[in-house]
């Protein structure tokens, strides 16, 4: 994406900012293996057995090394599905839960009833304090914000790690994915919990692989499906074949723009400045330079300024994160695919889902300089990855390929 592109508003989003009770060499025992088989992805939080999921990573909120001590760490790991992971939920008074391991019986609470930003989250044996009680609140999408009732701040995953043994703590409720969560109920029915939801749903690491064989170690499976989960609108649309048509065409054009995401900066470098354009205020730092970075090659400092403010981080004086970051990096791609209409008519992720064709995501990302016969070989590079991934994903390409 080595061109101007048009800037347009977008509402801030949220920054994005050991271990578990089943280690690497063990496996989960069958009888913690079928409540698997019986768990269903709930949108109304009523008294019963759950595991919780971070909406942004997918995995499990998770009492550190199966402890049954008091104050052992609430992190984040692997869904395994075994105790340590499930807990059982039930109202206090006015809307209130309190939130119980059925490993340990003791409850999520905020360590020392402290009412400071950033207090851990622990297990401590139940007393009914309002540092242990808990109210959910609908956020869209089955997810869930979690806010605990002596100070209202939301249950928050630390920095937005997709890290495992990642502590929870409390803090203001900011609307990012890393305080939203799903709630897989354990009821006895015959649903299984998805093995993942948006882009996990869709794409497994092992195809991620199979795209990009040659792929360099910056851009991760587990950044990707991070960044993409700060996005909920993305691969989660229409129906099933629209979904996976966006994230092939996604992928597609990373593929060609990254060279199958080997090149995290673009080769041939430049200032790229120009504040004729781009949001209010925004400049070009001294020494800073705004040539392509990242899995779209954001580019100009209008856009490292948009997508900062989208982001919530400075790109503006520290463009070289994109390339330092690799979540920050696949937001910053996600970030032009879900609200940028570039050269386009529109965002390409409302092309490719509103069923305009992939050429219409080409013409949004590069259409100045490759779309109506500018540069034909250029388009078709992006077509052929396009057909290649929706192959891979089991789904018709549709029509209208180029642009």
């Amino acid at each position: 994406m080595d061109r101007k592109l048009t800037y347009r508003g977008m509402a801030l989003l949220g920054v994005l900012g050991g271990l578990s009770g089943c280690t690497a060499d063990e496996v989960a025992p069958a009888e913690n293996l079928s409540q698997l088989e019986s768990a269903a992805i709930v949108s109304n939080i009523t008294e019963g057995d759950y595991f919780i999921r971070s909406a942004m990573t997918n995995k499990c909120i998770d009492v550190a090394d199966a402890s049954t001590a008091d104050g052992a760490a609430v992190q984040q790991y692997d869904c395994n599905f075994t105790n340590a992971q499930k807990f059982h939920i039930s109202p206090t008074s006015d809307g209130y839960f309190k939130i119980i391991n059925v490993n340990s019986n003791k409850g999520l609470d905020i360590k020392e009833v402290s009412y400071a930003q950033n207090a851990p989250i622990h297990q401590w044996s139940y007393v009914g304090g309002g540092n242990q009680q808990f109210k959910f609140v609908g956020r869209g999408n089955n997810q869930f914000s979690i806010h605990v009732r002596h100070t209202d701040m939301a249950l928050d995953l630390y920095w937005g790690s997709a890290n495992n043994g990642t502590q929870y703590v409390q803090y203001p409720y900011t609307g990012a994915a890393n305080q939203l969560y799903t709630f897989d109920k354990v009821d006895g029915g015959t649903n299984p919990p998805p093995t993942g939801t948006g882009i996990a749903a869709i794409l497994s690491e092992a195809t991620f692989n199979s795209m990009f064989p040659g792929r360099g170690p910056f851009y991760t499976y587990s950044a990707l499906v991070a960044a993409a989960n700060t996005f909920p609108g993305f691969a989660t649309t229409g129906d099933t074949t629209a979904r996976k048509r966006e994230v092939a065409a996604f992928l597609a054009n990373v593929a060609h723009e990254t060279g199958g995401l080997v090149y995290v900066e673009e080769i041939n470098k430049s200032v790229m400045c120009d504040t004729s354009w781009g949001p209010p205020g925004c400049g070009c730092a001294p020494g800073k330079w705004y040539y392509g970075r990242g899995p779209i090659q954001l580019s100009w400092n209008g856009n490292y300024c948009a997508a900062g403010n989208a982001l919530g981080v400075d790109l503006m004086n520290d463009p070289d994160r994109v390339a330092r970051d690799a979540t920050i990096a696949w937001r910053t791609g996600f970030w032009f695919w879900m609200t940028q209409a570039g050269a386009g008519s529109r965002p390409a992720h409302d092309s490719i889902v509103n069923g305009y064709g992939f050429g219409q995501t080409i013409m949004s990302i590069n259409g100045s300089v490759e779309c109506y016969g500018r540069n034909p070989g250029q388009v078709q590079s992006r077509v052929n990855n396009y057909l290649n991934f929706a192959s891979k994903l089991g789904v018709d390409p549709g029509g209208n390929t180029g642009c």
